[in-house]
């Protein structure tokens, strides 16, 4: 399968983003009369804006007493996360507004950045987002490879009149790993067009996992336009067309994208089957060999071995392939998922049933979770019924 990745901001995710002044948008890379107009409106006018059911909040007793109790940035910390109040919920289909996330209480961890800064915003505060250095974890939907980068926001005291700026030292970092593995790690600081532009380009990747191909040009070309030097947003772009049938203005793309970073594999690996495509064999094997030189095991290389032996009845070697891929991407449902399938095709009931918990904990979307769920429910009915391992 041809292998074409972009990049999301799925798991509080930055990414490529410049923090650089952006120059003249590449107007020569859109190409608006070959799609459709969009379904609905397409932008990030109102990505920050609070709803009435929001202002309410602010204005409610219980939110009221967590800052009185945990002084204005804790405070809005424990109000909006914590178990017993709002009851967020991880989910990560969609990239909502501010207002979408309240609204629905999930949402992705950039649709969380983005409703804690509306929050903030109305109180005052200082904000500012972080793109971390995390490894990218990687998923499969539709034939996409969609990778997650992370972010997260810090947060200031409010600033009354005559004192001076909030040092960064002095910012609070909101983020969805453990606090102490957040402080360990190096961020550097993005602004909020980097924020609008990291939205579009999810909305623009989400429509073209549900193959919206026409909606997907509208939201990549809004995120190229807000960010014109966004590597994430250049791709998608690139996807677009080549999911579209123009090839031409795929490479045109992709290249625009690797005159700004040379090295950057998720360009390389979609470019290089248009090449192919396009008739230019020697360029595309040559880009073939340069990739392989550089990351020989592409996510998923492991993984795809596990399901050829899993489908051969090979059941040890299966095993022994999704162990190396959950090694390097332990959090990753697919994988998890796949090993517990594997250990109760060998008869390893208890390792099954851990690894398909692990892979249902792991799950940021509702109907993994209810098959990971289904399947625990089956083999603790399985368990109990028979009291022995089965194959």
């Amino acid at each position: 399968m041809k292998r074409i990745a972009i990049l999301l901001s799925l798991a509080l995710l930055a990414g490529c983003a410049s923090t650089q002044p952006p120059p003249a948008a590449p107007l020569p890379l859109f190409a608006d009369t070959r799609f459709a107009p969009p379904s609905a409106r397409v932008g990030a006018d109102d990505l920050f804006a609070l709803s009435p059911q929001m202002r309410d909040y602010l204005n409610s007793p219980g939110f009221g007493r967590q800052l009185r109790q945990h002084g204005q940035r804790q405070g809005l910390v424990n109000a909006l996360y914590s178990k017993s109040d709002l009851k967020l919920e991880y989910e990560s289909t969609t990239t909502r507004t501010a207002a979408q996330t309240y609204a629905d209480r999930s949402g992705n961890c950039l649709s969380l950045v983005i409703m804690t800064a509306a929050f903030a915003k109305e109180l005052g505060m200082p904000v500012r987002f972080r793109s971390v250095d995390v490894d990218s974890t990687w998923s499969r939907l539709s034939g996409l490879y969609l990778g997650s980068a992370h972010v997260n926001i810090s947060l200031g005291e409010r600033r009354e009149a005559g004192l001076r700026k909030t040092d960064q030292d002095d910012m609070l970092v909101v983020d969805f790993i453990p606090q102490d593995e957040a402080a360990r790690l190096r961020a550097r600081e993005l602004d909020e067009e980097d924020i609008v532009a990291l939205y579009l380009n999810n909305r623009a990747a989400e429509m073209l996992v549900q193959d919206r191909i026409d909606d997907a040009y509208w939201w990549a070309r809004a995120a190229v336009g807000k960010r014109p030097g966004m590597i994430a947003a250049l791709n998608t772009l690139a996807v677009i067309y080549d999911r579209h049938g123009d090839s031409a203005l795929a490479e045109q793309t992709y290249r625009a994208a690797l005159e700004r970073e040379p090295e950057n594999l998720m360009v390389m690996r979609n470019l290089q089957p248009v090449l192919a495509a396009r008739g230019k064999l020697d360029e595309a094997q040559a880009l073939a060999r340069r990739i392989a030189s550089i990351e020989p095991f592409p996510p998923y290389y492991y993984f795809d071995k596990g399901m050829v032996a899993l489908r051969e009845g090979d059941f040890d070697r299966a095993r022994d392939q999704f162990e190396r891929e959950v090694k390097r991407a332990p959090y990753n449902d697919e994988f998890r998922f796949w090993l517990g399938v594997a250990h109760l095709k060998l008869g390893n009931v208890q390792h099954a049933r851990e690894q398909i918990a692990k892979a249902r904990d792991a799950s940021t979307r509702p109907d993994t979770r209810q098959l990971y769920s289904a399947k625990l429910a089956y083999l603790r009915r399985v368990g109990a019924a028979t009291g022995t391992m089965i194959r």
